[in-house]
């Protein structure tokens, strides 16, 4: 058995990526040694361990993957969509579709990221920029 030291966290990985919404970019990461594509932001590539990732920025196209609506009174802000997409570069991410029917949202669809503050939920009372999608 060989001694294998993990590498440490990088909390600069979580920075990194907020830095970027704060420029309008969406930032993933990609290893230099395999080309594969991480996201959510990390120290080191979750399947090979490589610790070679560089910043760069996404396309943004997507396929919506899943959907869901959640049922709220409009009292409480009413109806709301969450999807799981599959960005063109390869990782998943859980987001939201903007500017759509949420019954209109199919499996399949064609979706482009847009980096915006949400008028909706915690990153709206604090001025944080997220990454949504909106149909392509």
């Amino acid at each position: 058995m060989t001694d294998f030291v993990p590498p440490e966290a990088n909390p600069q990985a979580d920075a990194t990526f907020r830095a970027g919404l704060t420029d309008g970019k969406f930032l993933i990461q990609r290893s230099a040694s395999t080309g594969a594509y991480v996201f959510y932001p990390r120290a080191i590539a979750p399947t090979t361990g490589a610790d070679d990732l560089q910043w760069v920025e996404a396309s943004g196209a997507g396929t919506v993957y899943a959907s869901t609506i959640i049922r709220r009174p409009a009292k409480y802000g009413g109806d709301y969509n969450n999807v799981l997409i599959d960005l063109a570069e390869g990782p998943r991410i859980f987001s939201r579709i903007l500017d759509v029917d949420n019954e209109a949202i199919q499996i399949g669809m064609q979706v482009q990221a847009v980096v915006t503050v949400p008028d909706f939920g915690p990153n709206a009372k604090s001025g944080e920029p997220a990454v949504f999608f909106k149909p392509a």
